[in-house]
């Protein structure tokens, strides 16, 4: 027995880690938090993430059935529970395909959704762009007219290079374009 101590007398291997007392997580947040404990350790170790589970898919249907249940009065007492477990396992893959059926259907649904949306998105875009154009020609016809009116009034040029100038950068600020919705109100 001695020779199986060490030499500060605990039992064990030499050179092996001291084991950390047993804890008992009584409520989920400590459980989570010893896990965390117990990662954080050793911060160079990657932590396991386990994979996405497949989804199930029922077991398919037998191509060619041997031996079919019958409602004879020779049947043994064993049938009935084979029967029952066939016709479980047909329940399930029923359930199984109508809620593939229903998961497809609203798929579907989910994307014309999409499709009406954004064509209802770009009819509003293509609207306000027009809009836009328009304004923007109107812009232009009566900064020509005032160029014209100036040009006839015989003005200085210089003052009309900063006039042009000063109508340029107001253009610029109003050819920004305008959010067409607020975030955070509704």
């Amino acid at each position: 027995m001695a020779a199986s101590k060490e030499k500060d007398g605990r039992p064990g291997k030499p050179g092996a880690k001291e084991s950390q007392p047993l804890i008992i997580a009584k409520t989920p947040a400590e459980e989570q938090r010893l896990k965390l404990e117990r990662l954080m350790r050793n911060p160079d170790k990657p932590a396991p993430i386990p994979d996405r589970p497949k989804e199930w898919n029922p077991r398919a249907p037998p191509e060619f059935v041997r031996d079919v249940m019958g409602s004879s009065a020779g049947a043994g007492s064993g049938e009935f529970h084979v029967y029952r477990h066939l016709r479980r396992r047909e329940y399930q893959r029923q359930d199984f395909l109508d809620r593939m059926t229903e998961k497809q259907r609203l798929d579907m649904e989910y994307q014309e959704k999409l499709k009406e949306n954004q064509k209802a998105a770009d009819e509003r875009t293509a609207k306000r762009r027009k809009k836009r154009e328009k304004l923007k020609q109107k812009k232009m016809m009566t900064k020509k007219a005032k160029e014209e009116k100036k040009a006839d009034e015989g003005s200085d040029k210089a003052t009309s290079s900063s006039d042009d100038e000063q109508q340029q950068e107001r253009e610029a600020e109003d050819d920004a374009e305008v959010p067409s919705f607020v975030m955070g109100k509704r």
